[in-house]
């Protein structure tokens, strides 16, 4: 590309490349080009007039320009969908767009003849004034009407200096408004993006790199060990070994083989396969999580709600002020002061910036929330309801003893356990399969169609008789099974703490498995930092066994215990435990847990939870760490801080405006000056970040 150079620095080069030398659709692929060199810094890049400017590491500028040369506007690939450039492109397009309105501004004012000006002031200002009486027609009475009024006073008094003003601050908060949405969306998204430029297409002849927009649905890919999955899909050719961490939060990688669903963002640790591609990168699981998340916001915390409604309320006696100034004193230059001062706009733009860069953080410490309330709710609960299984304890229980009953061996006991289990996610029913797995027993299936009875158990006919497995409230209670006391005291003594699940066999007993479910590694730190934390009351519920959940509870410091709890149970104790007056957080991950989920103040769901509970849920924890808990709820109190502490700054520095502009010290265009830029300063603030990664990372290790 021929070029020429307008700014030449160490460190950065400013080139030009003439208009329209490479065309708008290039911009994102001529950023992308550059930026994947290793000595490049930062990349900006304009259309307009061929503008390229590149920051760079010491000693690079000759590989700098040979970069530059080497590009070819026929060789690059229309491409719009790097978050990186996404994010440059919207602080290139704010500072172009503040330069054009300081720009108009200073024509207006030093160049253009005053009738002039005066004409296009006016011209301008029944912009405002007609959005103001369209608000005041629909019944509201908002800071639009606000501002529409102030610019009449103005413009009636022919102050058309003050009014130009006034419209000038007004343009510079909207498009900061704008901006600070913007960015701070493109940052989360850039967060949880899908990063991948090309990828290899199956054809029948061999593969061929093709850009990833040129992809289609039902297209087949080839991905290969170390690289990412783009698309969602499903495998069609091949096995391997996919870490599924950035989805599910499991550190351990998951075989999957032909027919097995994987997702964008995940990644293939070990093997090769080809996917049909099911959505591409607008349509996959991650982008419906950054969705999901990009319009968060309103689900408004109560704080936040509370203090916008407060704010538009004042607006009201914004009016009555300014009528009683201009009666009593006759002075419309004191009266327009308190027109140009709402409450409102640093309100309804500070506050949800706070809790989108709140929801953006916890994004990056690997906390998926779905909203401002829920954040405000985790900060204000007072108790903690866990499950169990899956939960406070490992995710992949251990099966350490069989003890057969009826005539069966340990072997064919277990068999047919794995067999019927082996069709369900749950932690327990991996255990028993991985279980039979160890052993070398072949579980191939032999029964009709299984059901599964949530939180209950599973049934099936296996040879022309009834096989069920499950607790002992549903094999003893539920289908009516009788176990001797005899066998019940061998399971007693024989399992110990072990969780211990029945299977039946026809009319009697087949068997009893006993699982171990040790806590996890940091369950009981996490519980420990929870009460100094705040949180006054720690629970556990469990649909497994007293002796078991007691002995779990000891060694992680809980002294609420509910066992063999059912799910309506579950459901049930969280609505008692919400009337004592309490905010209950709820942990779950089971399908059984939904209820409960459900019915909670605010609800976490571990990462390898069931679909429904992490639906249910509030809140995903991707890490699989508990600790991410206590995290979170110091995240989520340092936000309730900020919130109420630029709520109380707003209302201060607001007032302070209203009573200078009252007493004749600030005129109406320094108040609206002053108001702006406050409102520009809180809003920057509102975007840094609200804890100290590495400092937290720290404590918690």
């Amino acid at each position: 590309m021929k070029f020429r150079i307008v700014y030449d620095t160490p460190g950065r080069i400013r080139f030009r490349c003439g208009g329209y030398a490479f065309e708008k659709e290039l911009e994102c692929s001529v950023y992308k080009t550059l930026t994947a060199e290793d000595f490049v810094s930062s990349v900006q890049v304009r259309s307009e007039n061929g503008g390229i400017l590149v920051c760079y590491k010491k000693g690079c500028r000759d590989k700098v320009i040979k970069a530059v040369s080497a590009l070819d506007p026929r060789k690059l690939v229309p491409n719009d969908t790097d978050p990186e450039f996404g994010i440059a492109e919207i602080d290139r397009s704010f500072g172009s767009e503040l330069g054009k309105l300081v720009a108009k501004r200073i024509l207006f004012t030093a160049f253009l003849p005053m009738p002039v000006s005066n004409v296009l002031t006016i011209i301008k200002g029944l912009k405002y004034i007609w959005k103001g009486l369209c608000t005041l027609g629909e019944g509201k009475l908002t800071v639009d009407v606000l501002d529409g009024a102030s610019i009449t006073a103005c413009l009636s008094r022919k102050n058309y200096k003050t009014a130009g003003s006034v419209m000038f601050l007004l343009s510079v908060s909207a498009l900061l408004e704008d901006y600070t949405r913007a960015r701070t969306r493109a940052v989360l998204a850039d967060s949880l993006a899908v990063k991948a430029d090309k990828v290899w297409l199956v054809t029948e002849e061999s593969d061929v790199l093709i850009p990833m927009s040129e992809l289609h649905a039902g297209d087949r890919i080839r991905v290969r060990t170390g690289s990412v999955i783009p698309v969602d899909g499903e495998i069609c050719e091949g096995e391997a070994y996919i870490n599924e961490s950035s989805m599910t939060g499991e550190p351990l990688a998951v075989m999957k083989s032909a027919g097995s669903s994987v997702f964008a963002g995940t990644v293939v640790e070990e093997g090769t396969v080809a996917i049909t591609v099911r959505s591409l990168s607008s349509d996959t699981k991650i982008s419906k999580i950054i969705e999901l998340i990009d319009n968060s916001e309103n689900l408004k915390a109560g704080v936040q709600s509370r203090a916008e409604t407060l704010a538009d309320s004042i607006v009201p006696f914004s009016f009555l002020g300014f009528g009683l100034t201009l009666l009593l004193t006759g002075n419309i230059t004191k009266a327009v002061s308190l027109l140009m001062v709402d409450y409102s706009c640093a309100i309804k733009l500070s506050m949800p910036i706070s809790v989108i860069s709140a929801i953006k953080e916890a994004a990056d410490m690997n906390i998926t929330v779905k909203g401002g309330k829920y954040l405000e709710e985790f900060a204000n609960a007072d108790t903690v309801v866990f499950d169990k299984t899956g939960t406070l304890t490992n995710a992949e229980p251990v099966l350490e003893t069989v003890i057969p009953f009826g005539g069966y061996t340990e072997g064919e006991a277990l068999k047919i356990a794995a067999c019927l289990e082996e069709h369900f996610p749950h932690s327990v029913a991996r255990a028993i399969v991985k279980g039979a797995a160890d052993r070398g027993l072949d579980h191939a299936e032999e029964h009709a169609e299984v059901n599964y009875i949530v939180a209950h158990g599973i049934s099936t006919t296996l040879h022309g008789k009834k096989a069920i497995i499950g607790s002992h409230h549903f094999v003893a209670e539920d289908e009516g099974i009788f176990i001797t006391e005899a066998q019940q005291n061998e399971i007693d003594e024989k399992s110990g703490a072990c969780s211990v699940v029945y299977l039946a066999v026809g009319d009697s007993l087949a068997g009893a498995l006993c699982i171990s479910d040790p806590p996890r590694a940091e369950a009981a730190k996490a519980v420990e930092m929870l009460k100094r934390e705040g949180i006054e009351n720690i629970v556990m519920l469990t649909g497994d066994s007293v002796k078991a959940a007691e002995i779990i509870a000891a060694k992680l410091g809980i002294t609420e215990v509910h066992a063999q709890v059912l799910p309506e149970q579950k459901h049930g104790m969280i609505e008692e435990l919400k009337a004592q007056g309490r905010r209950v957080i709820m942990v779950g991950d089971g399908i059984n847990d939904a209820p409960a989920l459900a019915a909670a103040n605010v609800s976490a769901a571990m990462s390898d939870a069931s679909d429904i509970a992490k639906e249910t849920a509030d809140i995903t924890l991707r890490g699989a760490d508990l600790t991410e808990l206590v995290r979170l709820r110091k995240l989520s109190e340092l936000l309730m801080e900020r919130i109420n502490k630029n709520y109380r700054f707003i209302l201060t520095f607001n007032s302070s405006l209203l009573v200078l502009g009252l007493l004749g010290v600030l005129s109406p265009s320094t108040s609206a000056l002053l108001h702006n830029a406050s409102t520009m300063m809180i809003c920057a603030k509102s975007m840094t970040p609200l804890m100290d990664k590495d400092k937290e990372k720290n404590k918690l290790h």
